[in-house]
């Protein structure tokens, strides 16, 4: 009887294998770019996010699309995505500035950031942004002061069990308290608009969906017995993309939230909202590295590459593992992946199967697209990774 057994770290190797050959097949305008002189290079495939914007927008037919500039603000993807009619959610002066120059009108633009510098609230409101949300008393009485008859929406706490980047914790109320926010609101001159909550950022998890929407719905209600008329919505962002697993399909979760719907709120709110960042661009960037050291300590065998959880790869810090490729064949070997910086906490990965690499080669990140370059900096004196969108 043969007995069969399956390799792990075969397994593994041979996925990435697969899908960076398939991003590549699909995008053969990338490939002059592969080995460039200069490492570490984020490539940024420009048709790619037209395609993944329009498949949110049709399976989410009925929802007004606000792209989270945090997870990429780079002013080509904006602007990409700006003709091709997106809104856009904003956080900060720097985020609404670069939207702005790209002639977005104010109308299109909201800011989902529970507290939100006064600065940042007076530039916008002067800019004709008065769409903000709130979490807390403190927040609308901000608004109150600089920004005077906004329209306001609360934020529900959810569950991010099956999330891997959980936001839980630091944003996000109970139904009541968010019920006494936006009556607060009103009593403050300010224009109770409606309701949102996330996910988490990579949900794969149908569940915070339905708890989110029950949640939403229950709010809903309350708020009508109260004499508070609410307008709209907002499904926040958690749309995934693959790293080195599959990811739920967008197709899959606007079916499912569609039926949540029509059971929790059959009288549909007249403005639904989502606001996908990572679900947009996460996979469709991928960075270019180079190996710059190896070392065998202890039991494991380290690689060191040109960039780093400080200069373009912090999502390592939080749990994200990114699919590694090698152009390389031979024997294959778990890796721990060391960053440029001389920190010890900058670890990139650890357990990636890799064949035997050599200093020099270069190494290839899928799924960089989302939340890469937006948090780099050039610590240790490190270059921020350059960036080409094609």
């Amino acid at each position: 009887m043969l007995k069969e057994t399956i390799d792990p770290l075969s397994l593994q190797y041979e996925n990435t294998r697969r899908y960076f050959t398939e991003f590549i097949s699909q995008r053969e305008h990338l490939l002059p770019y592969l080995k460039p002189q200069k490492t570490p290079l984020l490539l940024m495939d420009l048709q790619g996010i037209k395609s993944r914007y329009i498949e949110v927008k049709y399976h989410f037919s009925q929802f007004k699309v606000y792209y989270a500039v945090k997870a990429n603000d780079h002013v080509d993807i904006l602007k990409t995505l700006a003709e091709l009619g997106s809104g856009f959610e904003v956080a900060s002066s720097e985020e609404l500035k670069k939207v702005l120059e790209l002639g977005v009108k104010p109308e299109r633009i909201i800011s989902s950031n529970p507290v939100k510098p006064m600065d940042f609230i007076a530039y916008a409101y002067e800019k004709g942004i008065n769409r903000f949300v709130v979490d807390s008393f403190t927040e609308v009485e901000k608004l109150t002061k600089t920004a005077p008859r906004s329209r306001v929406y609360a934020r529900l706490v959810v569950p991010n069990e099956g999330s891997d980047w959980p936001l839980s914790k630091k944003f996000g109320v109970d139904v009541d308290t968010a019920l006494d926010i936006l009556e607060y609101a009103q009593s403050k001159g300010l224009i109770p608009y409606g309701i949102t909550f996330h996910v988490g950022s990579q949900c794969n998890n149908f569940r915070n969906w339905l708890i989110g929407i029950k949640k939403a719905s229950e709010l809903w209600q309350k708020a009508k017995l109260r004499g508070l008329r609410l307008q709209m919505l907002n499904m926040g962002g958690g749309l995934p993309v693959r790293y080195t697993y599959e990811a739920l399909r967008i197709e899959d979760i606007a079916y499912y939230v569609k039926g949540l719907l029509q059971k929790f709120m059959p009288s549909l709110p007249h403005e639904l909202q989502i606001e996908p960042g990572r679900g947009i661009v996460g996979d469709q960037g991928i960075m270019v590295c180079r190996v710059i050291g190896k070392a065998k300590r202890g039991e494991e065998n380290w690689l060191y590459i040109d960039t780093g959880v400080f200069n373009g790869l912090a999502e390592a810090l939080g749990g994200i593992r990114y699919p590694f490729y090698l152009e390389r064949d031979g024997e294959l070997k778990e890796w721990t992946i060391g960053g440029v910086s001389c920190d010890s906490m900058d670890v990139v990965a650890r357990m990636v199967p890799l064949p035997e690499p050599e200093v020099g080669d270069y190494l290839y990140i899928l799924s960089a697209g989302a939340y890469t370059t937006v948090y780099a900096a050039e610590f240790n004196g490190f270059p921020e990774p350059e960036v080409l969108c094609l």
